[in-house]
This record gives structure tokens, C-alpha cells and sequence, in this order.
């Protein structure tokens, strides 16, 4: 038998075909609920079970994507998303994306694409100066904040053990009793506890310390921990301070953080991977005072600067450093330019890297800082309006107040104070608002409390949307009762 690859007159009808059906997505997607409205396994059970034996027509293809596949999509750039954080995307990303795609190249060298190399380098400092951050920070993009955190573990690790951990090993290093130890917020996401357990510190390293009321690091707890673990023989690796934690909006002190990191020399990264975002607006950048102290910074353009996931922009103070911790060189990744060019594949975990920095240009040099800047001031003013609201309301309450395009709350009926029943309402309520498909937004734990977060962030949301969201929410809990 033969191959039978698709012609490129086919290509280019169909490339038609799906860039009108495209357009129609993107301009209809409010007709669309929010959340997928699929049963698990009923995805699945449309699938066959054995792949195809013959080749199919594209047009097939497209038609189950239609009826099998899109039913199951949560739309993430639906103007009443106000679940997680954002995953933006924006018609310039998509564009570039396209020919990212069309491109199909391997950026792990400079020589295997040097313009996407150059580019990187380019629009990451331009990123840094939109964003105020300092002189001497060089760029990399990570897939995610995730990735990028991991990086920073990793380099304190090695910093930590004199270079050893990735020649002997952590057992030898453990056997040698060196013992490390990771600082975060209780505050701080998920992703630092995981990456600490894939850096080979193990969960019983992560020291989780203590937040003020406005769910920040408290300094002093930082310092005595450090204290205790030096007192106890262990050392201080790595702290992970947070610029907008994922539950509450919490931004931890830099300046005085980064004070005792420079004091103890423990590396300090700051993941930014929300808020970082907000630092387009200068009056948002009381935020990243002290910054100077931190060895890395990461921040996610996939989230609030309307670029595709997946980008994650990574700024180091020592690249030297970043490059030990990961290069391995066989001949087969060397080139005639090693060494006198900045190749990728030693800035992180992958070797493969796709041309994700054309979508960044593309979204910089369309909106510019102008455009960037009135989108997430007026995110953070609906949402500053909207929790006025619901503090004024009642029968709600805030859980915690508003943190840039972030808040919570609860529906607490007057007259209604067991927390055991207030839980349950509000976990009930929530489920009633996911699923009627009108809008889609996510819970949490407040102090105890269990809350519903409502984050604004989609590029398409307007103030009618957010006032439309609060009456629904109204609404549905007027329904529920007490």
C-alpha cells in the first residue's frame, strides 16, 4: 500500500473551511454554556475503541470534532468564565499560533531556528521592562509557572549541595547528612509542594509558614523557621515567595523576604504567575518592591496577557547558574556556534522546545502596553465594584477581599450561623451556578470556610457580564434559600 498525504489545495480548503468555522467559534461563543455539560465517560463512549485501519476524510473528522469533541469543551474564553485564573487567548495569539504550528520547528538550538531564539531573548526583555522589572535579569519561556519553579528548585538544590546533588545524587547527599529545606507561604499553590517533590527534597522539606490577615508570608515566621532548621542541622535552600496566590490573592513581602535571603544566602524565587500580569499597570508595582533580591521571577502571559497557553516567561538573575543545574552535551546536541550563542534547551526541564515567542511578539506588537494596560485596570475595577456589592448585600459575605481581579465570598442567609450548614449551602449554590451552564467559577477553603471565588480575567468580559454574573448569583441563591 501507499501513503496518501493530503494535498496542498486540500490543505488550503480545508485551512479555509476550519479559519471561517474559527471566527464563527470565537464570535458565537457566548450562545455556548461555560462549563461542559457531559457526564464523565460520555466523551469517551463516543470514541471507537480501536483506532481507524484506513484514512477517513477530513470532513468526517471535522463533523465528530463538531458533535463528539465540542460538547466536552469547558470554554475557557467565554466572557462569564470566572473560574481559576485566566487562560487567554486573543485573536493575534491564535494567528501566530497557526504559523507556529504551520512552521512546525524545534527550538532547542540557536542553529535548529536561530529567529526563534533571538526572538525570545527580545521580547522577554521587553516583557521585563513593561513589567518595571529590574536591569540584569536574562529570559527564558517555560511551558508553565510549574516548570519554571521547578528550575528554581533545582538550581537551589544544586547551589545548596556545592554543585553535587545531580554528580552523586541525593542519596549520597543524604547519607553525607545534608538535609534541605523549602519555605512557602500556606498560601502558595500546589505546583512548589510538587516540584519539591520532584527535585528530590521530599514533601517533609517544604516548611509552609504562617499568613497575616492579608494572606501574606509573615516575615518573622519565615526567620524563625530558618532558625529552627539551621539549629536542627538542616539548610535553607530555596524560599517561593508568591505575588497573588491562586486562593485568595495574597502577595508576600519581597523586601524584607529578600533581605533574609540575601543574609542566610538562600535563593529566592518569586512566583508572580497571576499578578505578575498587573505590573503592566505601574501603580500595581508597590508589589515588587525588594525585588532586586530575588534570583528568579516567573510570570504567565498565557493568563492575563492574552496569549495562548502555553507561555510562561522566567527571568533569572544567573543564567550560568540555571544553565549548570540542566546542560548535558553530547556531540549530538553541540554546533559549530556553542557556546557563543544562547541555546535553549540548558534554561530548563525539556530538551524540546516549540516557537512559542512568536505569539508573544505578535500579542505585544498588536496591543501594546496601551492595550495590555486598560484591559486589566478595568478587570480590577469590576472587580473592586462587584465585591462593594456583595459586602453591601445582606445576605453574603466576603471571605477575602479583593486582590487585584480576585475576591470571595459566601452566601450566608440572615439568621443562618452553623458553619456545618453554611458549607454545605454554599457548596450546593455553586453546583446549582456551574451547572446551569450561565457561568462558570470555582471554590475554596478561607480559613476554614468554604468560599466561591469569582476572578475576572477573560479578554471578551465586560461590566455587563460581571453585573450580569452577581444577578444570576442572586438569583440562584434566592432559589436555594436557607
Amino acid at each position: 500500500m501507499a501513503f496518501e498525504d493530503m494535498e496542498i489545495e486540500e490543505f488550503r480548503r480545508q485551512a479555509h473551511v476550519f479559519a471561517d468555522w474559527m471566527a464563527d467559534y470565537l464570535a458565537g461563543i457566548e450562545g455556548y454554556p461555560v462549563r461542559a455539560q457531559v457526564a464523565p465517560g460520555e466523551v469517551a463512549a463516543g470514541l471507537p475503541a480501536e483506532p481507524p485501519l484506513r484514512g477517513e476524510p477530513i470532513e468526517a473528522i471535522f463533523k465528530d470534532f463538531q458533535d463528539l469533541v465540542l460538547p466536552g469543551i469547558t470554554h475557557w474564553q467565554h466572557p462569564s468564565f470566572f473560574a481559576y485564573f485566566p487562560a487567554n487567548a486573543s485573536p493575534p495569539s491564535v494567528l501566530a499560533e497557526m504559523l507556529t504550528a504551520t512552521l512546525a520547528a524545534q527550538c532547542m538550538l540557536w542553529q535548529t531556528s536561530p529567529a526563534a531564539t533571538e526572538m525570545e531573548g527580545r521580547v522577554l526583555d521587553w516583557l521585563r521592562r513593561l513589567l518595571g522589572l529590574p536591569e540584569g535579569l536574562q529570559g527564558v519561556i517555560q511551558p508553565s509557572a510549574s516548570d519554571a519553579a521547578l528550575a528554581a528548585l533545582l538550581v537551589a538544590r544544586e547551589r545548596a549541595s556545592g554543585w553535587r546533588g545531580n554528580e552523586a545524587g541525593l542519596a549520597e547527599l543524604g547519607a553525607e547528612g545534608l538535609r534541605l529545606a523549602v519555605y512557602v507561604s500556606e498560601e502558595a499553590h500546589s505546583s512548589i509542594e510538587k516540584g519539591a517533590k520532584i527535585a528530590g527534597y521530599g514533601r517533609a522539606a517544604v516548611r509552609k509558614i504562617a499568613c497575616d490577615e492579608a494572606f501574606a508570608m509573615q516575615p518573622e515566621a519565615l526567620a524563625g523557621a530558618v532558625a529552627a532548621d539551621r539549629a536542627a542541622g538542616i539548610t535553607p535552600a530555596c524560599v517561593v515567595a508568591t505575588l497573588g496566590s491562586t486562593g485568595s490573592g495574597g502577595v508576600d513581602p519581597l523586601a524584607p523576604i529578600g533581605a533574609l535571603c540575601r543574609r542566610e544566602g538562600i535563593h529566592l524565587h518569586v512566583d508572580a504567575a497571576w499578578a505578575g500580569a498587573a505590573l503592566v499597570l505601574p501603580e500595581q508595582r508597590w508589589m515588587i518592591e525588594g525585588i532586586e533580591a530575588a534570583d528568579s521571577i516567573a510570570t504567565n502571559p498565557h493568563k492575563w496577557l492574552l496569549t495562548n497557553f502555553d507561555c510562561t516567561a522566567h527571568w533569572v538573575r544567573d543564567a550560568e547558574a540555571l544553565k549548570r543545574s540542566f546542560a548535558i552535551n553530547p556531540a549530538y546536541l553541540t554546533s559549530a556556534e556553542t557556546g557563543e550563542v544562547v541555546d535553549y534547551r540548558d534554561w530548563g526541564v525539556p530538551l524540546g522546545r516549540r516557537f512559542r515567542a512568536l505569539k508573544l511578539w505578535f500579542v505585544l506588537r498588536y496591543y501594546g502596553a496601551e492595550g495590555l494596560r486598560a484591559m486589566i485596570a478595568d478587570h480590577i475595577a469590576w472587580t473592586a465594584e462587584l465585591a462593594a456589592e456583595v459586602a453591601a448585600h445582606p445576605d453574603f459575605e466576603i471571605t477575602s477581599p479583593p486582590a487585584l481581579a480576585l475576591f470571595s465570598f459566601r452566601y450566608r442567609p440572615r439568621g443562618l450561623d452553623d458553619e456545618a450548614r453554611l458549607d454545605a449551602l454554599n457548596e450546593a449554590l455553586l453546583t446549582r451556578l456551574n451547572d446551569s451552564g450561565r457561568l462558570y467559577l470555582t471554590q475554596n477553603r478561607v480559613r476554614g470556610r468554604y468560599a466561591i471565588r469569582f476572578s475576572i480575567g477573560a479578554r471578551t468580559t465586560t461590566r455587563d457580564h460581571v453585573v450580569a454574573a452577581w444577578q444570576t448569583v442572586r438569583e440562584t441563591a434566592a432559589a436555594l434559600g436557607a
